[in-house]
This record gives C-alpha cells, sequence and structure tokens, in this order.
C-alpha cells in the first residue's frame, strides 16, 4: 500500500470508529450528512475517494473537527 492509500484507509477506519462510537449505525449517519447509506458504506470500506468536503460534512455530523479525523498516527 503507498502512502496515499494507507492515509485513505485509515480515515475510512477512523469514521466508522468514530461513528460506532457515537452509537449511530451507517443509515442514521448517511442520513445525517445527506448521502446514500451505500455510499457511506463505500467510505468506511476505504473503497472511496474521499473529498475534502465530504470530509467536512461527516465532521459536521459526528460533531468532531476535521483535525480529530485525520489526525490518525
Amino acid at each position: 500500500m503507498n502512502n496515499y492509500e494507507d492515509l485513505a484507509y485509515r480515515i475510512s477506519q477512523r469514521i466508522k470508529t468514530l461513528r460506532k462510537e457515537q452509537g449511530l449505525t451507517v443509515q442514521e449517519l448517511a442520513y445525517r450528512c445527506d448521502i446514500e447509506r451505500s455510499n457511506l458504506s463505500r467510505i468506511e470500506a476505504g473503497r472511496s475517494n474521499l473529498t475534502l468536503k465530504t470530509m467536512c460534512i461527516i465532521c459536521n455530523a459526528l460533531k468532531i473537527k476535521l483535525k480529530d479525523l485525520i489526525d490518525v498516527s
């Protein structure tokens, strides 16, 4: 895996972890983000290219800062 793929995967796993910590289903978070459940599932599985806009939408829905999402060290 290259650096980009590794980082993208870690961010996708972080989204999944944060969602579960908040007791949300994929459907509930997708609704908050106004995106399709299947799209969020692909994001969490690391099979979707996340844009900055999408990351910001997800952060707003999870009530976290972007830095808390991308700090996956």
